[in-house]
């Protein structure tokens, strides 16, 4: 049956149609008629942020805590542009955001009208795809088109501008059903000559490692099953960038933690000395591989990912499957389990060997002593209090807190971290973990921030409070832009340009103004305390935790340096670690 509605109506009625329950947003002129249809209807919640960066975010973190895409709604002009670091946020971290946005009207475009911007020129490079709207009868299906680019394949964020004229405009409503995707159908199944060749090398491998990415989470929750059944069923080592966290349990048996930039010195020597590494869903990021010349120099390298681009992109993959991985995973496993299940057990015992011998170093070691709380203890008291929760969600800024929260928590299962990786955005966390609580309203959802990169979007603390959302901001305050400060510590001469504010608001004072709950905690003693009164309050919170200052994240790769040369430390030493594996200090 064939309906007649204006484009405003249609925007509705295609979110609709695609499953949208809820989408963020900020009001202005060139969406009004959008959002008086809202206003119409009972199906869809609108979530009013204080910014439209903030709305992208909080879109992200719900749409990474339940895989399906998040949509956002913002005006012309500034809105749009503000929604430009989220877009190319969700572009590099892969993941699935609709954001429609209004359009002077088409007969004003390229007339430098009020708050007209060309958002199409402008997110070209920061979407995966976008579209301008001119005629109503293209609106639906374009509409119901951009859901299915920014979910398949590789999932990102698709963006359609829709001019004020198209929306008031009245034409034939296309169903989803009747739109044609068949031009962009990603390649899912893997090549089985090059599965079998992968096999061929785990049964041969003496030191194998399994490098995970944040394309198996994207993958959906099979993808991470399958590859649980994998690693256990192999017996090898499986590490994971800071996207991947959560897709292998962090208490099962083969878990080396985190690589990288700071990821823990078992992981990085496991990764440079290996003889088969297995990349499953991730990019090869510079985080990762430090000097690419030296990178992994001994290792077949086998890459498992739904992108084409990203095969041979960085680093030459001797084994390339293109295909999505939870369908690659089930397939290497059937021809492993065909061909007898075998792996080189001698091999495999000695490579272990060397990984528990590299355990020993300790590398997350550090000394809490006296009454200032350090960054990583307060990181490991909030684990041994929430650990048991099945529904703790965690969000980050980014920063040192950042990469302790990686460090020093556990994930046992995908989905439940949500970080800014590949472009790095500081005030990513505070609006995401509303987009969290918001798809998860009864869950545990805690922001481990830094008092920096809490301030850059504080105003959706105001979000969280008219919703009425009981997110955790747990802030690890050190008065200082930390991971700014460490790199002019160790690599600019102690010249700590700028890397400090002279005017932090009282965050106890500022919880209270928003309306929410503030408690402070400066004393050791008093940390268990205070956290339980955190977790207690039914409520949203902002828990300023006074940190050490002058605390290091370790380990680290210094920039410029191969990823197995990493410095060692705590407050008082720093220990570097030669490529022969000794400590040099």
């Amino acid at each position: 049956m064939t309906r007649q509605m204006i484009g405003a109506k249609m925007i509705v009625q295609a979110l609709k149609d695609q499953g949208v329950d809820t989408v963020f947003g900020y009001p202005g002129g060139a969406v009004l008629p959008i959002y008086d249809e809202i206003f119409q209807q009972n199906d869809i919640r609108h979530i009013l942020v204080r910014h439209e960066q903030g709305a992208v975010h909080a879109a992200e973190g719900y749409a990474r805590s339940t895989g399906k895409p998040g949509v956002v709604l913002v005006t012309s002009g500034p809105g749009a542009t503000n929604a430009v670091t989220g877009l190319t946020d969700a572009l590099l971290d892969s993941i699935p955001l609709v954001v429609l946005t209004g359009q002077v009207p088409t007969f004003m475009i390229g007339s430098d009208a009020f708050q007209e911007a060309d958002t199409v020129g402008i997110t070209r490079p920061c979407t995966k795809h976008n579209w301008l709207v001119k005629d109503t009868a293209d609106l639906a299906a374009t509409i119901h088109e951009a859901f299915h680019v920014a979910t398949s394949g590789r999932p990102g964020p698709v963006l359609v501008d829709i001019p004020k004229d198209v929306q008031f405009a009245s034409a034939k409503y296309t169903e989803k059903k009747q739109v044609n995707t068949s031009h962009y159908q990603p390649v899912v199944k893997g090549d089985m000559d090059q599965i079998t060749k992968l096999v061929e090398a785990i049964e041969k491998a003496e030191r194998p490692v399994f490098y995970t990415g944040g394309g198996v989470i994207n993958s959906g929750p099979a993808a991470s099953q399958l590859l649980r059944e994998l690693v256990d069923a192999t017996g090898f080592p499986i590490t994971s960038t800071l996207m991947g966290l959560g897709c292998y349990p962090a208490s099962g048996k083969s878990w080396l933690g985190m690589l990288g930039m700071h990821g823990l010195y078992e992981a990085n020597w496991a990764m440079h000395d290996c003889d088969l590494m297995i990349n499953i869903g991730a990019r090869f990021d510079d985080r990762i591989t430090g000097r690419l010349d030296a990178f992994s120099p001994k290792s077949k390298k086998a890459h498992i990912d739904i992108d084409p681009s990203s095969i041979n992109k960085v680093i030459r993959a001797d084994i390339p499957i293109i295909g999505d991985v939870g369908h690659v995973l089930e397939d290497i496993l059937k021809v492993w389990k065909a061909r007898g299940r075998k792996t080189n057990t001698e091999g495999l015992a000695k490579w272990w060997a060397r990984i528990e011998e590299w355990k020993k170093v300790n590398c997350l070691s550090y000394t809490q002593q006296g009454n200032t709380i350090k960054p990583q203890y307060a990181l490991e008291r909030l684990e041994a209090l929430t650990k048991h929760r099945k529904d703790r969600f965690i969000c980050t800024e980014v920063g040192q807190h950042q990469m302790w929260a990686a460090q020093y928590l556990g994930f046992e299962d995908p989905n439940h971290w949500m970080t800014s990786g590949g472009l790095g955005t500081m005030g990513y966390g505070m609006p995401a973990s509303v987009g969290v609580q918001i798809a998860h309203p009864e869950a545990l959802v805690i922001n481990v921030a830094g008092e920096a990169s809490w301030l850059m979007n504080m105003q959706e603390m105001g979000t969280a409070v008219q919703y009425r959302l009981p997110v955790k901001q747990f802030i690890l305050n050190n008065e200082r832009l930390g991971m700014v400060r460490q790199w002019q510590e160790l690599l600019h001469g102690e010249r700590y340009s700028h890397s400090w504010s002279d005017a932090l608001p009282d965050f106890v004072k500022l919880a209270e103004a928003f309306g929410a709950k503030g408690i402070l905690c400066k004393d050791p003693a008093d940390l268990d305390d205070a956290i339980m009164e955190m977790l207690n309050y039914d409520g949203p919170v902002i828990f300023d935790c006074l940190v050490e200052k002058h605390e290091n994240c370790f380990p680290m790769i210094p920039s410029g340096k191969a990823h197995n040369e990493m410095l060692l430390g705590d407050a008082s030493t720093q220990d570097v670690i030669g490529a022969s594996g000794a400590v040099l200090v």
